[in-house]
Parts: structure tokens; C-alpha cells; sequence
């Protein structure tokens, strides 16, 4: 508490101008005189009801302090609260370490830390500019919006001082001025105001005691409008990666693929008590994190120097949207980039992967990736390329098989010559490699003989393709009497070959790249908005084996919009004799959209219409064109009466025709096999489109493209998915 001294000075902390004082000079308030005394009614007081109030609002209660990070959107900081969980952390340890060394705290889920001492808070798996951190109590409104502005810790503790004077000795209009000579005026406890001053320059000099419009202040988290969150829980339940597509923009906002990735956990966040709220009062579930994949800024570290040589000067703009976005597509083309890109991913997925694990030790989920339009079709080459391991031991079988092969290969000499590398017989007789030493080359052993890449993937294409021939051909006999065991082994490496067959129809036209091993084996692998289907076209893939499936994943789902211009179905190249529609995705709230039920609605409307309308004019027709029973000659009473019969018949049978094509409507189509790559299940899956799009496709097919960051719907199917792998179902199956 702040006393005065004899010299007329106060200490122990900032008092307000014109503050006056019931001690006397150089003697300490006493407890007694620290108790809130009763106030005598003024002539105005209607008695004892105020006398209450005042003696109420003389009871001072500290503030509680609420801890907030500062983020700059657009150029301007604005100021974000932690959530109620991570403040109470970052609280505790304030209290514990006043005298301890640098302390840090992890918050937001593990993804970011706050250094205490530093006050500044670094992001652990991105790479982010830090942030400044305040412990908050006092707060002001800003000028331009009605978002509330903290002050300085230190000037917030003399702002509580002030405060608790003021309501101890009941004594208000208390003025402070900051250390940005800004004006703060304490009126009463629910009126407390700031002012900024205002110079006015003129020839005499300039006046700063003239003040702008007051702003409010207010004291405590409590008091100013802003939502805090609750937090997120613990447990972690699973992990999925994130790999964004072409540019370094991903939603029509031009946002990075860091704060799409936060929207999209948001989501999921907000997902989990609406439709796993049982299992989440069970305490089955925790949440599942999301972690983004950036590999946009490594690819352009280096090239972008290059194209800014040869961009033109016009359209400067639009030039460089086009080498940011547009050119990706290109530089996955290319061998070179194409391996660059493919490289980062890969290593970048291991490193979180690792970095998780060693800040979750306790973490037993699973894992699965998913991508964005070209990030997908990154994805798609990764996995089809990934080893499994029967492939990885015959893969270390390989060399020896054909090292111990008599009849494997011709000379060196002559297999150079089949592959048109004969000016390369020199190095490998430098280096002595007969037939079997050539069986055993790998890739980085050719490299550091000073084969180029092109030269590099020949020999190796024709090591693979020779391997392939001696397992089909079967050379590798048993010895006699172990005729059982050689038929098993034969039988196994034929299932691996034709796996191996089935694998090289959808790697054919990949871009010829060392594609590299994840450390890990995803269970599920999500596309949204995904071109995969073009490129495989592309390529000259025809058909997608229906046997087939990824090596390392067993899930795959592919997620679009109806208006989405990159997106390109799958299913049809896995049965392209059978058109059929794709999945449509249910709306999150348990229906389809108003909209959609109205458009079918009316189409099977018009349909029973336009039937029912046929089959009377086919009536109406039939017995205008039949002959009059007048004309026809007298029959026989037994005649006349099958006559009658028949015609009867024939009515009945003319009046059952027009309800006959309304049936199909009802029906359900069958069961469509759709091939293994996601285990037998279905893999496009359509979303909704929202009523207003439906008025003009061509309007929304850009936002129909980067729609996927904030779709509930999509969130919901990947949380259906994932915690099915675990058993766990949701509260109630969506319709």
C-alpha cells in the first residue's frame, strides 16, 4: 500500500494526482485505520440503504489475472487470451518461479511454449515469428474497434493500487497518468475512463493539455467482452498430418496452411461433444491433433531468384501469383523439383513425428496423413512407393538371387550396350564390376561411381525388371525332397510378383524420383479436392486394379465439392463398365440440406407426373382406337363371356403399366465393389453444397475448391473413421 513521507512524496507504488491523505506526516496507516469506516449519510441519503451499499463497496477483492499473447493481422496487434486451462498453468508457475530460473510452459495442445521470464511464446512445430505474452488485470478499449487493449504489467499493478486505495478509503476521481503521458481517471468503480492527449501545435508552441475521447478501462478478464476458451483435452488419440497443395496461400483469405490446420482442429474440437458425447463422458476419447505439412517455402527458397530473371515486368501481380501457385504443378513435373518436393515432405512428416513422440511419450494412436489438391496426389506417390515389409525382404533378397544365378546377365560390356550406355564400360571396368558385383549395385553406389541420374535409372529399372523375370521364371529350385517347401516359396514369391504387377500399373508415368520411406505406417490417408484421378489418366493409367491397395495404408478417402474444379473422381478407374454415383456426404446436423430434399422431392414429383400422365393418355388412346363391341359379330354366350374376360385382363394389365417405372425409383442400388485400395469401402465421397451456391455453380467453384478447411461435414468423416479403427462409434448414425 502506498504511504506519504515527510517531504510530502508518496511510496510503494503510484498514487493519483490530488489524492488526499488521512494519515499524518511520516506515520504508517494502522490495521484500525485500514478497516473501512461507515459513512456518515449526506442531507441527500434516503437512510440506511446506502450506508449498506457504501459499506459494500468499500470491500476490496484482488483482481484475477488472465494471460494473453499478441498476434499481428494486417498490421495491427491484437491481443488473444489463452484459454482458461493454459492461463491457469502459466498463473501457477508465475507464482512458483519469481525466483526460480527461465521456466518454460507448454500450452495450446504442446504446439506452442512460453518462455515466463522472456514473456514471449515460440511455436515448436512450424516455424512462426514469437509472440509477446502479458499477464493481464487492466484493460482499455481501443480506437478503432471495440476490442479491449491491455496495459503494461507494471503500470496495471499501479492501476490495482490505486484502485484498492480508492475503494478502501472510499475516495474516487483518482487520476493516474501512464508513462505515455496518457490520463486515467477513476470515477467510481463502475466508471473508470482514459484519455489520450492531444498536442495543438500552433506559432506559440504546442499545448498537451487539451484530451481526445475518453475511452473506457476496465478491470479484470471478466468485465470486457471477449471469449475465452475452454481449452483442449490431454489426451491425444490420434495424429494426422497435413499437406497443403499449390502456393503458399490455402483458403480464400490468403491464409498459410498453419492457420487453416487451426481452423480445421477448431472444427474438430467443436465435433467431438456434438456426436461422441458419450463416449467422450466414458472418457473413451480425448481429441485427435492435427499438425500442418509446409513444404512450399523450401521448393521456392532457391528457384524463385531464377524466375524473377525471366518474369516480364507486365502484370507484375498476376506474374507472380503464377510463379507462386500455378508453377507448383510444373515443378512437381520435373525430375529435379519433383524430388526436392517429394524429399521435403517425407523428411518433414518424420521430423514432427519424431518431435511429437518425444514431447508425448505417453502417445499410443495412430497415425494418418491427408492432403490438399496437388498435396494430395504428393501423398498418393509417397504411399504407392512406400515398401511393405515382404516387400522390403524381397527387396534384400533380390541381389542375392541374382548374384548366385549363373545364367542372371550377359557381361557388363553387353548390358550397357542393350541400355545405349556404352560410353559408361570404362567406369564400371575402372571399378571392376563383373555381372554379380552389377547385381548388387544400389542406387547410391552407382551415384558415387559417377553415373548421372538418367544413366542411373536405366541400370536400375533393368536390375528391378531382371529380378521380376528370374522369380516368374521360377530359377531358384529346392533340392530334392523339399519339393512341399519350394512350391510354398514359389507360391508366395508369384503372390509378391503379382502384387508387384498390380503396384507398377499405378506407378506407371510417375516422375522418375528416389521416392523416400516414412518412418511410420498411416491407417488412413485422406485426399480433399484431389486431381489424382486426372494425373493417373494422364500417365496412362487405364484402370486401377481392383486388387489393389496401398502398401502401408488400408484407407483411403477422397472428399470433394460438386463445384470443385480440381477434383476428379477414382472410383471409375477402378470400375470404369459401371456408372455410379459417388458418396453422398451426410450433413453434419443428421439431414440433407433443405434445398437438396426439395430438388428431389420435385424431381420424383415430375417423374410420378409425367408417368401417370403417359399411362392415362395410353388409356385414353387404347380405348379411342379399340373397335365398338356393336361391330363385331354375334359369339357364342361362352365366347363372349372369355371375350369379356380377357378384355377385363387386358384393362387391368393396361392400368398396372403406368406404375411400373415409378418402382425402380424405390428401389436401393446395389452394392457396388469398388476394389480393395480402401479395403473394400467406398472411396469419393461428395459433400453438400450449401443452398446459396446452387444458384450459380461458376460463382463458387474457387470457393467450392478451398472450402474444406472449415466444412463440419468433412471434419465429421474423418473423426468417424479414425475412431472406428478403434471401436468407438458415434452417438447416433447420420442419415
Amino acid at each position: 500500500m502506498a504511504r506519504k513521507t515527510r517531504s510530502g512524496t508518496w511510496e510503494g507504488g503510484a498514487v493519483p494526482v490530488g489524492c488526499s491523505s488521512r494519515l499524518a506526516p511520516g506515520r504508517a496507516m494502522s490495521a484500525a485505520e485500514q478497516r473501512p469506516t461507515e459513512a456518515s449519510p449526506s442531507p441527500n441519503s434516503s437512510g440506511s440503504s446506502e450506508v449498506v451499499e457504501t459499506e459494500a463497496g468499500n470491500k476490496y477483492e484482488p483482481v484475477s489475472p488472465h494471460w494473453f499473447y499478441c498476434k499481428v493481422v494486417d498490421s495491427r496487434e491484437k491481443w488473444i487470451p489463452f484459454s482458461g486451462q493454459d492461463s491457469e498453468k502459466l498463473e501457477n508457475a508465475h507464482q512458483s518461479s519469481k525466483h526460480c530460473e527461465e521456466l518454460v510452459v507448454p500450452t495450446e495442445g504442446g504446439r506452442y511454449d512460453v518462455h515466463l521470464k522472456k514473456r514471449l511464446r515460440y511455436a515448436v512445430y512450424w516455424e512462426e515469428v514469437e509472440s509477446e505474452v502479458k499477464r493481464c488485470t487492466w484493460f482499455y478499449k481501443g480506437d478503432k474497434d471495440n476490442r479491449y487493449i491491455p496495459y503494461s504489467e507494471n503500470f496495471s499493478e499501479q492501476l490495482e493500487e490505486t484502485y484498492m486505495i480508492c475503494v478502501t478509503l472510499d475516495e474516487w476521481k483518482k487520476k493516474l497518468e501512464s508513462p505515455t503521458r496518457e490520463i486515467i481517471i477513476l470515477h467510481n468503480p463502475k466508471l473508470m475512463v482514459h484519455y489520450h492527449p492531444v498536442a495543438i501545435s500552433d506559432d506559440w508552441g504546442s499545448s498537451p493539455t487539451e484530451q481526445g475521447r475518453p475511452r473506457t478501462v476496465k478491470r479484470g478478464v471478466e468485465n470486457i467482452a471477449v471469449e475465452i476458451p475452454n481449452g483442449e483435452p490431454l489426451q491425444i488419440d490420434h495424429l494426422v498430418f497435413v499437406v497443403h497443395g499449390i502456393g503458399p496461400a490455402c483458403d480464400i483469405r490468403f491464409r498459410s496452411i498453419v492457420q487453416c490446420v487451426n481452423d480445421f482442429r477448431n472444427v474438430s474440437l467443436s465435433m467431438l461433444p456434438a456426436h461422441f458425447k458419450k463416449a467422450q463422458e466414458q472418457q473413451q476419447i480425448g481429441r485427435v491433433e492435427f499438425l500442418p505439412v509446409n513444404w512450399h517455402s523450401t521448393l521456392h527458397t532457391g528457384v524463385d531468384v531464377d524466375l524473377e530473371r525471366i518474369t516480364l515486368p507486365s502484370i507484375n501481380r498476376l506474374r507472380h501469383f503464377i510463379n507462386d501457385t500455378i508453377l507448383d504443378v510444373f515443378f512437381y513435373n520435373s525430375t529435379t523439383y519433383c524430388q526436392t518436393i517429394v524429399d521435403t515432405v517425407a523428411s518433414e512428416m518424420n521430423r514432427l513425428y519424431l518431435l511429437f513422440l518425444q514431447r508425448n511419450p505417453n502417445f499410443k494412436g495412430g497415425v494418418s496423413i491427408a492432403g490438399h489438391s496437388l498435396g494430395s496426389l504428393i501423398l498418393f506417390d509417397l504411399l504407392t512407393n512406400q515398401k511393405s515389409t515382404s516387400e522390403e525382404e524381397d527387396k534384400n533378397e533380390a541381389p542375392q538371387a541374382l548374384a548366385t544365378s549363373q545364367e542372371a546377365f550377359e557381361s557388363v560390356n553387353d548390358i550397357l550396350k542393350d541400355l545405349e550406355l556404352s560410353e559408361y564400360c570404362s567406369v564400371f571396368e575402372r571399378e571392376q564390376v563383373d555381372r554379380r558385383a552389377l547385381a548388387l549395385c544400389t542406387e547410391k553406389e552407382l551415384k558415387e561411381m559417377g553415373i548421372p541420374l538418367g544413366p542411373r535409372m536405366k541400370i536400375l529399372h533393368y536390375l528391378r525388371n531382371k529380378c521380376r523375370y528370374q522369380v516368374c521364371k521360377g530359377q531358384t529350385l529346392a533340392a530334392p525332397g523339399e519339393d512341399g517347401d519350394a512350391m510354398q516359396e514359389n507360391v508366395v514369391k508369384a503372390t509378391n510378383e503379382e502384387t508387384c504387377f498390380r503396384r507398377l500399373d499405378v506407378v506407371m508415368g510417375q516422375v522418375s524420383a528416389n521416392y523416400p520411406q516414412l518412418i511410420y505406417k498411416p491407417q488412413i490417408f485422406f485426399a480433399f479436392g484431389s486431381p489424382i484421378g486426372m494425373f493417373l489418366t494422364v500417365r496412362g493409367v487405364k484402370r486401377i486394379d481392383p486388387n489393389y491397395s496401398l502398401p502401408t495404408c488400408k484407407g483411403f478417402f477422397h472428399v470433394f465439392h460438386p463445384f470443385d474444379p480440381v477434383a476428379y473422381r477414382i472410383e471409375p478407374l477402378i470400375v470404369p463398365d459401371v456408372e455410379f454415383e459417388p458418396m453422398l456426404l451426410p450433413h453434419h446436423k443428421g439431414r440433407k440440406r433443405m434445398h437438396l430434399e426439395l430438388k428431389e422431392g420435385l424431381t420424383r414429383m415430375s417423374t410420378d407426373l409425367k408417368n401417370n400422365l403417359l399411362g392415362s393418355l395410353r388409356i385414353a388412346w387404347q380405348s379411342f382406337t379399340r373397335t365398338p363391341l356393336p361391330a363385331v359379330e354375334a359369339a357364342a354366350p361362352g365366347d363372349t363371356e372369355h371375350g369379356l374376360e380377357a378384355e377385363a385382363g387386358s384393362e387391368k394389365q393396361t392400368e398396372g403399366k403406368p406404375e411400373d417405372p415409378a418402382t425402380p425409383v424405390k428401389e436401393e442400388p446395389p452394392p457396388i465393389n469398388v476394389g480393395m485400395l480402401n479395403g473394400g469401402h467406398r472411396i469419393d465421397y461428395v459433400l453438400q453444397e450449401k443452398p446459396i451456391e446452387s444458384f450459380n455453380e461458376y460463382l463458387f467453384a474457387l470457393q467450392g475448391h478451398l472450402c474444406y478447411w472449415e466444412s463440419e461435414d468433412t471434419v465429421l468423416l474423418l473423426l468417424k473413421e479414425i475412431y472406428q479403427t478403434k471401436g468407438i462409434n458415434m452417438d447416433q448414425a447420420l442419415l
